[in-house]
């Protein structure tokens, strides 16, 4: 007999990976919606009664309450490497499996990190702009070259080594900072490893790359903004966590930096950067929504909607290791295991 599944934030990239799959170990019903307080009513008794798995992206907020209507769930499952979205006291007093994936969308977020550098070094969306505005002032779109700047990056997991490595093919100057130094980077990227105050004074560029836990929450604030370089640039597209973003839109309007890319805020419900909070209740997210609007205003940010990972092939990375994961555990593994 198939597993019940309620699949919630389904996105059309991912009808590529379900059309060439056939899972018949799994009864799925897909919800475009994220699962929440406030969409628990879009659920049947039948649902609630008969549901084993549960799979979720980092949208959806899954507490004691959700977790505890469902009289046969085994397992969520979240489709991201984070999983504060998804309270794990609950599942272990209701020892519910959770699973995540580890390590996805490497190639596509270092990708797409190279390219907001280009995009903003180069100048290419205010030229854009002047181009649609029929003004062909080009007074103040001169760029720099890649290869005379130094890029500092900050976590040199398998995103931020990619990172280190597309650097170097441009011909950067490469700072690093990490717990753990990969001596492959060293050799062959030509990347130092230094503190994060040296990286910081000497870094032209300054890109995150590394995971969200509590112990970092804001860890870029007013200390480490005031020792970057005047007419730096500063790329987030790690978590929205790290970052205080209110502290950055001071610096921003104070002309501290040359430009910003953000792709992560704090609240899931603002990555829409320019639209409106889906969810209201929170004070600190409608606070974070207005200061992602004021940095919106500013001619030197870019600001996109949670789209680095966002390749067909980090999608589909995602969905395999996801089911190869939930098809472990029905056979009694552990890959992919967070408890």
């Amino acid at each position: 007999m198939a597993c019940k599944m309620l699949f919630f934030d389904y996105r059309k990239p991912e009808e590529h990976f379900f059309k060439k799959h056939k899972l018949e170990n799994f009864d799925i019903k897909f919800f475009e919606e994220s699962l929440n307080e406030s969409t628990l009513n879009l659920l049947t008794e039948e649902d609630f009664e008969n549901t084993m798995i549960i799979s979720v992206f980092i949208s959806s907020t899954i507490d004691e309450n959700i977790i505890s209507r469902f009289k046969n769930l085994l397992v969520i499952s979240t489709r991201s490497t984070g999983y504060d979205h998804i309270c794990i006291n609950s599942c272990v007093e209701k020892n519910v499996t959770l699973l995540n994936v580890d390590s996805y969308g490497s190639i596509a977020v270092a990708q797409f990190t190279m390219a907001v550098i280009l995009m903003l070094v180069r100048n290419i969306f205010p030229a854009l702009q002047a181009v649609k505005n029929s003004s062909f002032d080009f007074e103040n779109l001169c760029g720099r070259d890649l290869n005379s700047l130094t890029l500092g990056v900050i976590g040199t997991g398998a995103i931020g080594s990619s990172v280190c490595k597309y650097a170097h093919a441009f011909g950067m100057k490469i700072l690093a900072y990490d717990i753990v130094q990969k001596k492959e980077l060293i050799s062959d990227a030509d990347v130092k490893y230094v503190e994060m105050d040296e990286l910081l004074r000497h870094s032209d560029i300054v890109t995150l790359h590394f995971p969200y836990f509590k112990e970092n929450y804001h860890l870029f604030s007013t200390k480490q903004f005031e020792m970057m370089k005047h007419g730096s640039y500063f790329i987030n597209v790690s978590r929205g966590e790290v970052v205080d973003t209110e502290v950055l839109l001071e610096f921003a309007k104070k002309d501290k930096f040359k430009g910003i890319a953000i792709d992560v805020v704090a609240c899931p419900d603002l990555e829409n950067v320019s639209g409106e909070i889906i969810d209201k209740s929170s004070v600190s997210c409608m606070q974070t929504s207005e200061v992602v609007k004021e940095l919106e205003k500013l001619p030197n940010v870019i600001l996109t909607p949670h789209m680095a990972y966002d390749t067909q092939e980090a999608v589909d990375y995602i969905l395999e290791m996801t089911f190869e994961g939930l098809q472990d555990f029905l056979t009694g593994g552990h890959k992919h295991r967070v408890i």
